[in-house]
């Protein structure tokens, strides 16, 4: 059995994206154990993918970079779409480029599951076209949470299952103590107008230090899309954030994702901005309060049962949640029942996909 992961690996400076291919690898050996791997993603691109949309309409008709070849060697193509890209918010290249690959697999007569993740929005007329081509084609269409499974069925494709994330499928960290409050600030959010006000969102982030350690906590930065070339990584705002507080708040900086789970997994609380420093957390049974940026979160979150979301980088009061939350003497008995109710959504998922054999 050999299947290819799309739009995720281990290797991104994202660690969500990593999380997206563990947990695909840790679900998938449950029902093939002896199941080959590959990946394909933006930072591991195999020699016979073209990125290009003209590249890959020049490919079908030529053949000349050998594609069609390439993905008809697998017997089922993964389609993470990173979890959250089967959508135009990121821009409709990146929809377009994502949508065409799937149609390669779908066409060179390859399985193709759209794994467990975000589905829409879809702005335009093009992007949903493009969509309902993806669903319509999939042998399983798997949704992680209810308003996504709605954008399917507005597609004309009931989603076969609405699950949970695939990070509840990664296996259990062993805790590494020795933190209280994991505070994840964005470097996507601290710059970029597109998801928010930045300066809204920095007064929220300071805010909540300030508040954390009035009340005595111990407070330490935790970015979870690592240093890169790329901008969008939190490393240099953590960095940042630490001088201006001379020290007075702490700084990890995860060597890999196990290093992150097992950090996230002795910590009290996780803060964070970055939806998957949230889920590495609850999937741990460890407490996350979400500062959400898109529609992703919530629904995602409720389904979970756990109600700790807080929009980041819109209204003022935010702080004050978040920091309300951090009191609540019932938040850790919350995390574990979340980290149940994952356990529990993903394990339908697996057999429904053990279903395939």
């Amino acid at each position: 059995m050999r299947i290819l992961l799309a739009w995720t690996d281990e290797t991104s400076p994202n660690l969500g994206v990593r999380a997206l291919g563990r947990g695909s690898r840790d679900l998938l050996n449950q029902i093939w154990p002896d199941a080959e791997f590959a990946y394909m993603n933006y930072g591991t691109k195999p020699e016979a993918v073209t990125w290009s949309p003209r590249g890959l309409v020049r490919e079908w008709v030529t053949g000349r970079r050998g594609m069609r070849d390439w993905l008809g060697g697998f017997d089922l193509y993964w389609d993470t779409r990173s979890g959250d890209s089967f959508s135009d918010i990121y821009g409709l290249p990146r929809h377009t480029t994502m949508s065409m690959i799937h149609e390669f697999a779908a066409r060179s007569h390859v399985p193709t599951v759209l794994a467990p993740q975000t589905i829409g929005p879809f702005g335009s007329r093009r992007s949903r076209l493009l969509a309902r081509r993806d669903v319509n084609r999939s042998r399983l269409v798997l949704a992680r949470d209810p308003m996504s499974a709605k954008a399917s069925a507005s597609l004309g494709r009931p989603v076969d299952l609405t699950t949970t994330d695939l990070v509840f499928g990664i296996h259990q960290p062993v805790p590494e103590p020795g933190n209280d409050v994991l505070l994840n600030v964005s470097g996507l959010l601290w710059r970029s107008p597109h998801h928010g006000d930045p300066l809204v969102y920095r007064r929220q982030i300071e805010s909540v230090i300030d508040g954390l350690l009035a009340r005595g906590r111990s407070v330490t930065l935790f970015p979870h899309v690592l240093d890169s070339a790329d901008a969008d990584n939190d490393v240099p705002v953590a960095i940042e954030l630490q001088e201006k507080y001379d020290g007075r708040i702490g700084l990890v900086i995860p060597r890999d994702l196990e290093h992150a789970r097992a950090v996230i997994a002795g910590a009290s609380v996780v803060i964070g901005a970055r939806m998957h420093a949230c889920l590495n957390a609850l999937s741990t049974g460890t407490p996350a309060i979400a500062m959400a940026y898109s529609r992703k979160f919530a629904p995602l979150m409720s389904e979970l049962g756990w109600p700790h979301v807080v929009d980041a980088g819109v209204t003022e009061d935010a702080a004050a949640r978040i920091l309300a939350a951090v009191d609540d003497p019932l938040l850790s008995e919350q995390a574990l029942r979340a980290q149940q109710r994952g356990q529990q959504l993903l394990a339908a998922a697996r057999d429904l996909i053990g279903s395939m054999r």
